[in-house]
């Protein structure tokens, strides 16, 4: 088929219904929480998808307002019938279909076209002794769940489809996922067998490229090659590519991704509002003037027609605020109606701004520095500037320039102290910088109460990063037991400050423990394992990309405690990076 210019798609998630009144500490926002309706009544889930369909009207209509034109929900697996299906999870999608056809019609009617996911492979108990795990016969199974979905649901425009990342290994639920697709050719062939699927229903096909390093597409978000061999000889007018912006995952301080030079195939580009690393919308992190950047240099991109905005989805964490929702954020609507109107109106940040319902007159200016104040205090506090600016490989995965925050996480420990030695050149200005950001908040403070906007969130940012401006002082400086007692004391007044009972916080895990493995050798592997370029070194081809996984398979039995509990329970666990 010739490739043709589709319309332009501002898609938006819209799960946040799904999570009113889940009350689990943590919470996995990666898809709706499907275990919670599966252990209620038949009465029970019906009041509950309920008060889903009212919010869902309140979220629509907001979206729509903002100049969203689509929506995307989770997900094709708990909605599309099939014989291989055991009894049980069949009367569950039978439920799921029946609540989900007022939901679609709620989306419909405020005139938002409905996506829906879908990861490959989601497995329900028994189907894989029915069909086996090949790669054709599972390539034959999705295109008939397709087949089946399409015809059973014509108010869907389309598919987004996930081949990089997998369910979490928290997930309990009559589907769990795998990465089926393990290298560039077995993308293509999938890609093949199911668009003509998509074609003869007249429906899209948003194909995510987004992966978290495992197996040999593991590299397929920033490494042009693999995007090409994945795509080769692919024309589909039912075909749309999505990236996200950088190299990894939404965090600050990635250039932009270059594959979106590298094919003229449609593509959207996928951004974060409620960002996941930076708080979730419990204090502002405004992104705009990051997002501008990316929206200037994305003009030289061909064929870019739309945005995915993520205003809920991602990470696993307790903050819980909904967006335009019952406790919602504010700044997670500011990050949202500015995003959208940098890409879809070209407007500049303070435009954008200005539009904001609430941005009145009289305060605008305010409010611009209110918002950009935020904007540095986080970038330069939050993260470390001179670690984040370097750019930063290994194996298949470019490593994340946020060191020492991970989602709801404060680490202090001997071990990061280590690393930021061997980056950061001049400690004494990092100290300083967290120190200026510190006065920053509480002028932010005062822009505030102006403006009319939560002063309460930022006490609650001051007290949360004066903990990351004290651990610099640990990092940067000569270990003294001094500094150790301010940082047990400062945690214990911050947890008495905010109980989980009243808010959730972030979790501060002070380690103060020398790091297990010696200086030399933790030298040896930041100096060798990582790399600087996004190309592979003859090194990585040799030993790294093949070898390392055995290796780091002997020490995790050895010493499994090398391996912080963080890492090996959260998601997919780090082994993902090493398949």
């Amino acid at each position: 088929m010739s490739l043709s210019n589709p319309n332009p798609l501002y898609l938006i998630d819209a799960i946040g219904p799904f999570f009113r009144g889940y009350e689990r500490v943590r919470i996995n926002w990666s898809k709706i929480p499907w275990r919670r309706f599966r252990k209620l009544s038949p009465e029970d889930r019906a009041e509950l998808f309920g008060q889903v369909e009212e919010d869902m009207e309140r979220f629509t209509r907001r979206a729509a307002e903002t100049g969203f034109n689509a929506v995307s929900l989770d997900d094709v697996p708990h909605l599309a019938l099939h014989e291989h299906y055991e009894g049980e999870t069949n009367d569950l999608i039978h439920a799921y279909r029946e609540a989900f056809r007022a939901i679609f019609e709620i989306c419909n009617r405020a005139g938002m076209e409905v996506f829906l996911t879908m990861d490959v492979m989601s497995w329900a108990p028994g189907l894989r002794e029915k069909i086996g795990s090949g790669e054709r016969a599972t390539n034959a199974f999705i295109a008939d769940l397709l087949e089946r979905f399409f015809e059973d649901f014509p108010e869907v425009a389309g598919v987004i489809i996930r081949i990089g990342e997998s369910d979490g290994l928290d997930v309990k639920d009559d589907f769990h996922s795998d990465l089926h697709l393990k290298n560039p050719a077995m993308v293509n062939r999938f890609l093949r067998h199911v668009l003509p699927v998509f074609e003869k229903h007249n429906r899209r096909c948003v194909f995510r490229t987004w992966t978290v390093g495992a197996h040999h597409v593991g590299d397929l978000i920033w490494r042009n090659s693999t995007l090409e061999r994945s795509i080769v000889g692919i024309e589909s007018d039912a075909l749309i590519l999505s990236m996200k912006y950088g190299e990894s995952d939404f965090f600050r301080y990635l250039s932009l991704n270059r594959n979106f030079y590298v094919t003229r195939l449609p593509k959207i580009v996928e951004l974060q509002t409620r960002r996941e690393y930076e708080g979730a919308g419990e204090y502002p992190s405004f992104v705009g003037w990051d997002y501008e950047s990316i929206a200037d240099d994305l003009k030289e991109a061909p064929n870019v027609i739309g945005i995915m905005a993520w205003c809920q989805t991602g990470g696993w964490h307790p903050f819980r605020r909904l967006t335009w929702l019952e406790s919602s954020s504010i700044w997670t609507e500011i990050d949202t109606h500015v995003t959208l109107r940098l890409f879809k109106h070209d407007e500049s940040v303070e435009t954008a701004i200005q539009t904001f319902p609430g941005c009145e007159p009289g305060t605008r200016s305010a409010w611009v520095e209110l918002l950009r104040l935020s904007h540095e205090v986080v970038t330069e506090l939050l993260y470390v500037p001179e670690f984040a600016r370097q750019s930063l490989y290994f194996r298949r995965v470019r490593i994340p320039p946020l060191i020492g925050v991970y989602w709801h996480n404060i680490f202090v420990s001997h071990s990061i102290k280590k690393v930021l030695k061997h980056f950061v050149d001049d400690g004494e200005a990092a100290i300083r910088s967290g120190h200026t950001c510190l006065r920053k908040i509480d002028r932010m403070r005062e822009l505030a109460e102006e403006c009319g906007l939560p002063v309460e969130d930022i006490d609650y940012m001051k007290h949360t990063f004066g903990l990351l401006a004290l651990a610099r002082e640990y990092f940067f400086r000569p270990f003294d037991e001094e500094i150790v007692d301010r940082l047990k004391k400062a945690k214990k007044a911050y947890k008495k400050r905010y109980p989980r009972k009243t808010r959730y916080r972030y979790a501060v895990k002070l380690d103060f423990k020398p790091f297990q493995i010696s200086r030399r050798s933790l030298n040896w592997f930041l100096n060798y394992c990582l790399r600087e370029q996004h190309t592979y070194r003859i090194s990585d081809r040799l030993f790294f990309l093949r070898f390392l996984s055995l290796i780091y398979g002997l020490v995790k039995r050895a010493r499994p405690k090398m391996i912080p509990k963080f890492a090996r329970k959260s998601a997919m666990g780090i082994d993902a990076i090493f398949r």
